[in-house]
């Protein structure tokens, strides 16, 4: 019914930078927040950034100065752009949406996941 599918995830140097897109489809009615998370190998999934409906933003603390989260609201897309990577961002990355479809359900969709590996 909806899927999100995420692209832009790779392999980085230190002090790089990496642009994550997330695509989101389906009978979608709308989307009211749009959101990144991480995990990383033997650590719980954590929220990096998200974005609601009307725009207003919120980072964890460890990402806060280097990341950027935005949405293009007519394509139902949403961006993380990752600036001055670290080692420790070093993460399987998942983009989330809390929305209502066509068929008026409140629903929380997943993206699959895409890799981000920042190493020299």
């Amino acid at each position: 019914q909806v899927q999100l599918v995420e692209s832009g995830g790779g392999l980085v140097q230190p002090g790089g930078s990496l642009r994550l897109s997330c695509a989101a489809s389906g009978r979608i009615l709308r989307i009211n927040t749009m959101g990144w998370y991480r995990q990383a190998p033997g650590k719980q999934r954590e929220m990096v950034a998200d974005i609601t409906s009307g725009g207003n933003t919120n980072y964890a603390d460890s990402v806060k100065g280097r990341f950027t989260i935005s949405r293009d609201y007519a394509k139902n897309m949403a961006y993380l752009q990752m600036n001055s990577l670290k080692p420790e961002d070093t993460a399987v990355y998942y983009c989330n949406a809390d929305l209502r479809t066509m068929s008026l359900d409140r629903i929380n969709s997943w993206g699959q996941g895409t890799q981000v590996t920042v190493s020299s």
